[in-house]
């Protein structure tokens, strides 16, 4: 048994700290065309069984994915008066498709992402959606839906398919049952198998304008009222048009590791080996996603400044700067898309800034 106790609720993968759950967030803010597409294909009884909804990330494609899953779940006829004269996929918080969705209790709805993984030491995400979570997701289409409406899984996200789940769920939407719907997300649409794509139809969120980032984050509810309307637009400029990177901005201002980052840089070639198992404390809890990246922005932020102070003086003291870049991003990018240990990072880090300012 893990540290996590089994009958306690384990971190989701698809939820940054403090933020709304997408399917708690009933609010679609700057994507209104693609959800028109949607509504007027299922007006006319034309849906498409399967919809690749691409995109980078946290541009709100599942928040969209959710309020299309809530909307069919409260309305499950296209020929229902209310489905002919609604405008968007809004539905009433307090109506009980919303209660279901809320609660991931709706019976024919299924979420089809990478699960907690209770063996690993400390526990955590596994780094891809595993072929068995794929069967139990695809299992519910063998079966008649429970309220006789539409049975729906979402993927989020197709990035984090192995080649063996993937190929699991190319079966499923090759040969879809009635009445079934797949809502594939995807950062990458064009690294899913061509199989899969060819079976979708396409529908692409455009990044976010900063205005449409800030409405989004005040509809994330009292988490953010902290934040004042400037630094929520500060941080909607520095989003490129996502609003997950909106509140991680947000989340790393004021980060105790980023002024203990600040601290060791400062100092370096030398470098405080207690205050760097301090900064390792501070960053690998379980809990201090926003402290990480806060390091991490910290870090790059100061190579930058370095690079270009170095750039004048020639190849000789830039040539150290720029290796040491590139070797960080590498890690950076591989621990963070392996769930790798983030206290093997913060060393080598700290090592390769060492050995780059000596």
């Amino acid at each position: 048994m893990s540290a996590r106790k089994r009958d306690e609720a384990p971190p989701e993968s698809d939820v940054l700290e403090g933020a709304l759950a997408p399917r708690k967030n009933k609010t679609l803010f700057g994507h209104a065309a693609v959800e028109r597409a949607f509504l007027e294909a299922y007006k006319a009884d034309r849906l498409p069984h399967a919809w690749l909804i691409g995109g980078r990330q946290g541009v709100g494609k599942a928040t969209f994915a959710w309020r299309i899953a809530r909307f069919l779940t409260a309305h499950p006829d296209p020929r229902l008066p209310a489905v002919q004269r609604a405008k968007d996929l809004y539905v009433d918080p307090d109506a009980k498709a919303s209660h279901l969705i809320d609660s991931l209790s709706a019976p024919d709805i299924f979420l089809l992402r990478r699960e907690w993984n209770y063996q690993a030491k400390p526990p955590k995400h596994f780094t891809e959606i595993r072929v068995d979570d794929a069967r139990r997701a695809l299992h519910m289409f063998h079966h008649n839906a429970a309220s006789g409406g539409w049975r729906v899984c979402i993927v989020d996200c197709a990035d984090e398919l192995n080649k063996s789940s993937a190929n699991a769920l190319l079966k499923m939407v090759e040969e879809p049952p009635a009445k079934a719907l797949f809502l594939i997300l995807a950062h990458q649409p064009g690294r899913l198998l061509p199989t899969i794509r060819s079976r979708c139809r396409k529908l692409m969120l455009q990044p976010l304008k900063p205005a449409d980032i800030v409405h989004a984050i005040e509809a994330q509810g009292e988490a953010f009222a902290k934040y004042s309307r400037a630094d929520m637009e500060r941080a909607a400029h520095r989003a490129e048009g996502s609003v997950r990177e909106a509140i991680r901005v947000l989340a790393r201002q004021g980060a105790a590791s980023a002024k203990m980052a600040e601290d060791m840089l400062r100092n370096l070639p030398k470098v405080d080996w207690g205050g760097v198992q301090n900064l390792i404390d501070a960053i690998s809890r379980q809990t201090a996603a926003n402290e990480f990246d806060a390091f991490i922005e910290t870090v790059f932020l100061w190579l930058d400044a370095r690079v270009k102070q170095a750039a004048p003086h020639g190849p000789r003291r830039l040539a150290p700067l720029a290796e040491a870049w590139e070797k960080i991003d590498k890690s950076v990018r591989e621990t963070e898309i392996y769930n790798l240990d983030k206290r093997a990072l913060i060393l080598g880090i700290v090592e390769e800034l060492g050995a780059a300012t000596r």
